[in-house]
């Protein structure tokens, strides 16, 4: 698939961010970057010097993220997309989790995407297409998920909200909701037993990776190939939100 607009990508340091930034440009698109972490914003630009525009800030201040936009734009060209994958999470139960975490997590996740979106959509002067990075935690009742689950299931409303109200404008508005992807923030929340309780529950077996995340990002990105494609949650999973009962494995 081609990419040929500007594409604002958050969380793009690490994960499915970095791996959705790096889909970008491969594919023929540019990229305007933010993080937090300016080193990995640093090796970012060391890798791919053109056709990117780096930007350190935090998605829940709307001063930077109207800034790192205009920015961007006036160093590439027209924004013409948006991946949302800047996000925080947490494995605690429910009744040990404290309200200051539960809304720090909202915070981050429902309302940092939420003014990413905004602004990216009022700056999009011929349409474009927005893509959520949400969660199979938001679909499936997940343990240990309170806070995670409940913003990124928060997201997946807004995500269909936006597509309906800003279908007008051109915006098409969409989410990517993976299943367990061997990510930095996974790998620090994931204890082993969590592993393998998620290769237990997904029909294929194991962890997912950025990459394979990376290419419904692209398909919904690509205003071709998903022209007609808006308000939906695409589950990149292995198929773990729509197991029922499996079949028995055969002794050998």
């Amino acid at each position: 698939m081609a990419i040929d607009h500007v594409i604002f990508v958050t969380g793009a340091g690490s994960g499915i961010g970095l791996a959705s930034a790096e889909a970008i440009l491969a594919a023929g698109g540019s990229v305007i970057a933010a993080d937090r972490d300016d080193s990995a914003l640093d090796a970012l630009k060391a890798r791919h010097g053109e056709r990117l525009y780096c930007a350190v800030l935090d998605i829940t201040d709307e001063a930077a993220i109207a800034r790192a936009m205009d920015d961007g734009m006036a160093a590439l060209g027209p924004l013409g997309g948006v991946v949302n994958s800047a996000g925080t999470g947490c494995d605690i139960p429910a009744l040990e989790t404290d309200s200051a975490l539960f809304r720090q997590i909202l915070d981050i996740n429902v309302t940092g995407n939420f003014i990413v979106a905004r602004e990216a959509a009022s700056r999009m002067q011929d349409g474009g297409s927005i893509v959520n990075i949400t969660s199979v935690s938001g679909i499936s009742g997940n343990a240990g998920r309170a806070a995670y689950g409940a913003s990124k299931g928060g997201m997946d409303a807004l995500t269909r909200i936006l597509a309906v109200e800003w279908a007008g404008l051109g915006v098409r508005v969409n989410a990517v909701a993976p299943g367990p992807i061997d990510t930095p923030l996974a790998r620090q929340v994931h204890s082993a037993a969590v592993r393998e309780q998620w290769c237990a529950m997904v029909p294929m077996g194991r962890y997912g990776t950025p990459e394979e995340v990376t290419r419904a990002v692209l398909f919904l990105l690509d205003t071709v190939q998903s022209s007609y494609v808006t308000g939906q949650t695409i589950c990149v999973d292995g198929g773990f939100t729509i197991t029922g009962l499996r079949p028995a494995v055969k002794a050998a």
